[in-house]
């Protein structure tokens, strides 16, 4: 997850690179030619009532919190990689690695608790909020409770019809553990979308999360971990079951979850209006499935 705290000043989002910038208010305009005929006319005369229809569709247009960190560039690059316009909100905003995807989306650097909402929410069909880390007990509640509380009613307030939220699953972990300030922000700011968008919002819930991550430069193959233990989990599911109903077995027990996955079932999310709600590991990956290309 990326931390959204501590950001340089926002005057940044005003610079001369707007000009650039999509409409975001922007509609399609859609000419659908129709024809009529009253009773009894004849098939060969049915093109002397043809009517011209005009529609107004709003296209997609998705905003990604944190969308140059791990997760968050990984949801930008598959919403690309669908036709969908990206707008990807984070401290450093562009990223400075290459890549085809990145220029096709409008990278804003910004604060979450600071940002000029009007630069990014006007037009936006969907929001999806990686926003999370680690830090003090403090330091967890903001960034993770605090800031995406922030996120979900900004996009209320701005009319946005869907909020897509990566929380984290809970490991079956006991109580006194799952108050932490790590859990306790996640589950605060899931229960904000949810109570925001009960007929819309989206929560999903991975455990560890492999693929290659780029650090300072340098790439992390988690992938070399995360795929075979992946593999090896779900391979032996039906002998490890009984066991889930331990305290903490997920610890060892939850399969890891692909970023991809974790991608396109927030592509799924932003697409399918009957997809809300709090999905597990394995609803991620079922959902990413109907997606992938």
């Amino acid at each position: 997850m990326t931390s959204f705290l501590h950001f340089p000043a926002t005057s940044s989002l005003r610079g001369p690179s707007l000009a650039a910038r999509p409409n975001p208010t922007s509609l399609s305009h859609t000419r659908v030619k129709c024809r009529y005929a009253e009773a009894g006319v004849k098939s060969e005369d049915f093109n002397s009532g043809a009517i011209d229809v005009v529609a107004d569709v709003r296209p997609e247009r998705v905003v990604v919190l944190g969308g140059s960190g791990f997760v968050g560039s990984a949801i930008c690059k598959a919403a690309v990689s669908k036709g969908i316009e990206v707008v990807g909100v984070s401290r450093s905003g562009r990223p400075t690695y290459s890549g085809s995807w990145i220029d096709q989306v409008y990278w804003v650097p910004g604060d979450v608790f600071y940002v000029n909402w009007d630069e990014v929410l006007l037009g936006a069909t969907a929001v999806v909020s990686t926003i999370g880390g680690f830090g003090s007990e403090e330091q967890m509640q903001r960034i993770n409770g605090e800031a995406n509380v922030v996120a979900v009613n900004a996009a209320k307030e701005y009319g946005v019809p869907k909020f897509v939220l990566i929380s984290v699953h809970d490991y079956n972990l006991p109580p006194f553990l799952l108050s932490s300030g790590y859990f306790t922000g996640k589950r605060k700011a899931e229960s904000e979308v949810l109570s925001k968008y009960p007929n819309s919002g989206v929560v999903l819930r991975p455990g560890f999360i492999y693929g290659k991550r780029k650090v300072d430069g340098f790439e992390i193959p988690l992938d070399l971990i995360g795929e075979p233990v992946e593999r090896i989990l779900r391979a032996t599911e039906s002998f490890t079951k009984p066991l889930s109903s331990l305290p903490a077995s997920d610890l060892l027990l939850a399969p890891p979850v692909s970023v991809d996955d974790v991608a396109f079932a927030a592509i799924n999310a932003i697409r399918d209006d009957d997809f809300f709600g709090i999905f597990t590991i394995a609803q991620i990956k079922e959902a990413a499935e109907k997606v992938r290309v």
